[in-house]
Formats: structure tokens, C-alpha cells, sequence
């Protein structure tokens, strides 16, 4: 979906991870639909069919990779406490959703161009989150301010290179002025952002406002990939 469309906004409950196999999901080894599709999305489903962190996705219920990366800046950082309320940015297709509900997040909000399939326990908003008001519907969903903003927010690439990066650089800025502006104090903050990017500007802030701000390059992010996620703890008060 490109970023000049504008859906409805729509609520939707997500279900969480029920297991299950990759054969039983319907990914198995085959692309039958691969003449259909453009040389790079057929590239893009046998990379994701032979990824081994896609298929421990599969086979244990996760929504995505990306759970993974999660799990792993959790078990580090002890980001998600059982009790906390989180809101997830850029939440499709509901895994970092999973894995919030898992650890002990007592409420997940989480808000994306693209409809989410239902997980019970998180409500997800179908919208732009750079429209002006979504920002205050997430709060009101949630019940309050967040312990945890989590964004893993990507954009439709344009193919020229200074384009896409101050579209990311604008993406990572949105997020962390969103996070400052409504975590609770002691809160932290994740973002996607990419090696080599700068960011200067975004760091900065963030150490002005958080005790710890550090970069995170899971092992579930491909080892070709430039991605690399800065994780902001401790909040200082407003």
C-alpha cells in the first residue's frame, strides 16, 4: 500500500501464536502463484522460504521474523514487565503484538496502514499514524500512557537513495517525538533505523531525554541488512 492512500480507520482484535507447522500455514516449499508476480517479489518469497528465523516463525505461531528481534532486545534490556501497557507502531503483521501479550503486557495497542488479523488481548487501529489525532486515539485505547513504545515503521522505497533515507530519518523522528512526548517516566523507546544513517538529530534527543540510548543489531535481522534498532531507556520527567 503506498503512503498516499488513506484507509479507513478500523479497529481490529489480533490472536496470538498457536503453533503449527509451515506446511500447515501454507508456506510450504512450492511458489505457485510465482508466474504471476514480479521477479523481485518472487526473490523476496523464496528468501523468506528458505530463512530459517521465517520458518521457526511459522512453525511456532509467530507472525513474523521480526518477533524474534524483539524477543532477543527484551531478554537483554527487560523492556516488557509483566503489567505494562505498549503501543506498537507500524504493527503489521502483529508479531512484536505477540510477543508484548506473551511477556506479561497487560494492554497492546497497536496502529498500521494495513489491517492486522485478529489476536485476542491487543486492539489494533488501521490508519496513518502521521494523521493528525491518531496519535491521541492510541492513548485513549490503551488506558493511559504507554511503559513501552515499540516501532518497527517502514516506508514504500522510491528507488532515489537521499528520498527513501530522510523518509526513514522522518519516520524515526515522528516515532521518538511521539515517545517523548507520551511515555510514562522510567519508559522506553524502540526504533528501526539503519546503519550508516544519520540520525545525529534523533540521537541527540533522545540522549537529552533518556538515561541509556543505545544501537541493537539482532540476529534475526539479516546479515546483509543494514537494519539496526536504537532502544532508549529510562525517561527522564517532563
Amino acid at each position: 500500500m503506498s503512503e498516499d492512500e488513506k484507509p479507513q480507520e478500523r479497529r481490529r482484535m489480533v490472536r496470538p501464536p498457536t503453533g503449527g507447522t509451515a506446511a500447515g500455514r501454507g508456506m510450504g516449499g512450492k511458489i505457485k502463484t510465482a508466474d504471476t508476480k514480479s521477479m523481485s517479489s518472487q526473490q523476496w518469497i523464496k528468501r523468506q522460504l528458505s530463512d530459517p528465523w521465517s520458518e521457526r516463525a511459522r512453525a511456532e505461531g509467530w507472525r513474523s521474523r521480526a518477533a524474534f528481534k524483539l524477543m532477543e532486545i527484551d531478554d537483554r534490556l527487560n523492556l516488557i514487565r509483566p503489567g505494562s501497557r505498549v503501543i506498537d507502531l507500524g504493527a503489521a503483521p502483529g508479531g512484536w503484538v505477540q510477543v508484548a501479550l506473551q511477556r506479561g503486557a497487560k494492554a497492546v495497542v497497536g496502529v498500521d496502514l494495513l489491517m492486522i488479523e485478529e489476536i485476542p488481548g491487543a486492539e489494533l487501529i488501521q490508519a496513518d499514524f502521521t494523521h493528525a489525532g491518531v496519535d491521541q486515539q492510541l492513548i485513549e485505547a490503551l488506558g493511559g500512557p504507554p511503559d513501552l513504545v515499540l516501532s518497527d515503521m517502514a516506508h514504500n522505497t522510491v528507488g532515489h537513495r537521499q528520498t527513501d533515507h530522510l523518509k526513514i530519518i522522518a519516520l524515526i523522528e515522528i516515532a521518538a517525538d511521539f515517545a517523548i512526548r507520551t511515555l510514562k517516566p522510567g519508559g522506553a523507546f524502540v526504533t528501526k533505523n539503519f546503519q550508516g544513517g544519520d540520525a545525529g538529530g534523533v540521537l541527540a534527543r533522545l540522549r537529552a531525554e533518556f538515561d541509556d540510548v543505545r544501537p541493537i543489531k539482532p540476529k534475526a535481522s539479516r546479515k546483509d541488512s543494514s537494519e539496526v534498532y536504537l532502544v532508549a531507556r529510562g525517561r527522564r520527567p517532563k
